[in-house]
């Protein structure tokens, strides 16, 4: 898949710096990179392929299988989710990505016995965000309602 990275580098490579979960996510991107491949890579390089512009995404065939890397991708995110809520919380958190052949799904995260996310996973083929910040915002919402319903229910969390 071909993305358009930003036109000024330096302020996404700042804005990136300034994120945790942005950091999260490349983190979590280089975990899965068993070849090393993103070892060297600076962060915005590492996740240009989350930026996926409204044409490019009408672009995108829904017919078929989804891709491998997009699946990869798409844990990736949800595991960058769990991670951060970790990192707040000091719950462990489990990951569960289930995507059929056609692009719809789910994922779930969970703690203890309480899920702490749960969405539906839709046109999964197309999945992208329009910007970094639209990639932040939603991942840091994510993160925040997690960490609030561990808060509220703790009891569960432990379990």
């Amino acid at each position: 898949m071909t993305t358009a990275t930003s036109t000024n580098p330096e302020a996404d490579a700042l804005f990136i710096a300034e994120n945790a979960f942005l950091k999260e996510l490349a983190q979590q991107i280089r975990a899965q990179d068993h070849y090393g491949v993103f070892r060297t890579w600076e962060d915005r390089l590492v996740l240009a392929n989350f930026i996926v512009s409204k044409k490019r995404k009408r672009e995108i065939p829904v017919n078929g299988d989804v891709d491998p890397a997009t699946q990869l991708r798409i844990l990736s995110f949800y595991r960058a989710i769990a991670a951060s809520i970790e990192k707040e919380t000091g719950k462990l958190c489990q990951v569960v990505l289930d995507i059929s052949h056609e692009g719809f799904g789910w994922s779930l995260i969970w703690s203890g016995r309480l899920m702490v996310v749960c969405r539906t996973v839709r046109d999964a083929h197309r999945f992208g965000f329009e910007s970094l910040e639209k990639l932040a915002a939603d991942g840091e919402k994510l993160v925040e309602n997690g960490i609030e319903l561990i808060q509220r229910f703790p009891e569960v969390a432990n379990l």
